[in-house]
């Protein structure tokens, strides 16, 4: 599966932002996906998984309720709604796609990848 990010680009603290995921050359409902993102100088970090059932995790350290991943199977795309959001959200935003059967955290188990897209938030 081939995966698009985009919503990205350059917030206010505080501001809402909503990133989406398209999907191409297979469908969305085949796989748990998931949103990871990278800060400038730092590892790429977990941000929510939703399975192919809908159920979700996210990183409660990082995101603490302010954000919503959802998925649209018939229209094979993904969303991020991102809320309240503070300058330490600034970091380039991938989706991820899993084959796994176990809903996961660990980037290692998502082997299809978009290209990210960039989110910056302003103090």
């Amino acid at each position: 599966v081939q995966l698009q990010a985009s919503g990205g680009g350059l917030v206010q603290a505080g501001d809402s932002l909503t990133l989406s995921c398209a999907a191409s050359g297979r469908t969305l409902s085949s796989y748990n996906m998931a949103w990871f993102r990278q800060a400038p100088g730092k590892e790429r970090e977990f941000v929510a998984s939703i399975s192919r059932s809908g159920v979700r995790i996210y990183s409660e350290d990082s995101v603490n309720g302010r954000f919503t991943i959802s998925r649209d199977n018939a229209r094979n795309t993904m969303s991020l709604q991102m809320n309240s959001l503070k300058p330490e959200d600034t970091a380039v935003y991938y989706c991820a796609a899993s084959t796994r059967l176990a809903i996961s955290r660990a980037s290692e188990d998502f082997l299809s990848w978009g290209p990210g897209t960039k989110v910056t938030v302003s103090s």
